[in-house]
């Protein structure tokens, strides 16, 4: 066994990765706190070729220091938009036809597991602050919700080991490489 070196790895350039046919997910971020959980959400966006992400309420932007230390250059190559109230983009997102599920714990929420999806729907997953999870308010304008499930002492993952969970699901259900 050998490790493969990055030069071997066959990986996109920046100017590849942005003329790439992108997979319709989109990831909303909800008031989430830490830079290093921002950098690496980015960073698992690139990877599964996400469209963009929504950078919600609080949640910091690029450029900045401390996202780059996880992102390490995906906060330039994965498209991000700001918005000062996530309310407003589920509601956008819901108009152009996305299909909007929270990642929380809530009454009525499926497991992952279960969670069926369509390669060609479009669908973005709403990810909450560290603490407080998906707000309230936000949680009202949507139909659906997932959690993944756990089986240790503790009720909740790290946002950004969340969103590569999540991610890594949707790739396995609609992979169409």
């Amino acid at each position: 066994m050998r490790k493969i070196r990055n030069a071997d790895l066959g990986r996109k350039t920046s100017e590849e990765f942005q003329q790439a046919a992108k997979r319709k997910v989109v990831l909303v971020l909800d008031n989430i706190r830490s830079l290093n959980n921002i950098g690496a959400v980015f960073r698992s966006a690139d990877a599964f070729l996400c469209e963009r992400i929504c950078l919600c309420g609080i949640t910091a932007t690029p450029p900045h220091r401390e996202i780059h230390k996880t992102a390490l250059g995906a906060e330039d190559t994965v498209k991000w938009q700001h918005y000062a109230e996530t309310t407003t983009a589920i509601l956008e997102l819901q108009h152009s036809g996305y299909r909007v599920i929270a990642i929380e714990q809530v009454d009525g929420c499926i497991p992952l597991d279960q969670l069926t999806l369509s390669a060609d729907e479009k669908t973005a997953y709403v990810f909450g602050h560290e603490i407080d999870g998906v707000r309230e308010d936000v949680l009202a304008l949507l139909q659906e919700a997932v959690e993944i499930p756990q089986f240790g002492t503790k009720h909740s993952i790290n946002i950004s080991v969340c969103a590569g969970i999540v991610l890594w699901d949707h790739f396995l259900k609609t992979n169409t490489r």
